[in-house]
């Protein structure tokens, strides 16, 4: 990809708890691309072990990330763009994935570990317990300029995530944008 061309594949990278899927769900349905959440290419050994509150090794994310490099080749190859999360908390599986791959860019959703313990703290129903956010922020190590990462703060509603993304990234929308709830309130006219 020319530096500066839209990417044909989005990475959406960040702690657990950070809004990945909510994130990536809106941004592939507002470009009218494919989506996968990272949670979707876990074997159940992976989820069994974090349910558990045990975190991952190595050995066992690995076949994980292969798992999404070759969905991300597989958009390439057959020329549907595509949207896909994961948290991708080292260089070392940024790169097993991503590579050299030109025609993907790299979304760092960043934010504190307050407020992503809070909104973990909120959900139902999903695996990874809030007791693995500790091991999260240590393992995380944040995207270099090399890595051409565009980095968005979560303390965003998830609209001008979006928003953000889209514009940052040279995207056209496929579905314009609505205006959302939250950014209607924070008008002053």
């Amino acid at each position: 990809m020319p530096h500066g061309a839209p990417p044909q594949v989005i990475l959406l990278m960040g702690v657990a708890g950070c809004g990945k899927s909510t994130i990536g769900q809106r941004l592939a349905k507002r470009l009218g691309w494919r989506f996968r959440d990272a949670d979707s290419f876990h074997p159940q050994a992976n989820i069994d072990k974090m349910t558990a509150g045990t975190p991952l090794t190595d050995d066992d994310r690995w076949p994980w990330l292969d798992a999404i490099a070759k969905w991300i080749d597989d958009c390439v190859a057959t020329n549907q763009p595509g949207v896909v999360t994961c948290s991708a908390l080292k260089r070392i599986y940024r790169t097993r994935m991503l590579g050299n791959r030109s025609d993907v860019r790299l979304v760092y959703l960043k934010g504190s570990k307050q407020l992503i313990a809070d909104r973990m703290s909120r959900r139902k129903n999903h695996f990874m317990p809030t007791s693995l956010l500790d091991s999260q922020f240590a393992t995380l190590e944040e995207p270099r300029t090399n890595e051409r990462p565009v980095v968005v703060s979560v303390a965003l509603p998830p609209k001008r995530i979006v928003d953000r993304i889209i514009a940052q990234c040279r995207l056209q929308a496929a579905i314009p944008a609505e205006p959302a709830t939250e950014d209607l309130r924070n008008r002053h006219d």
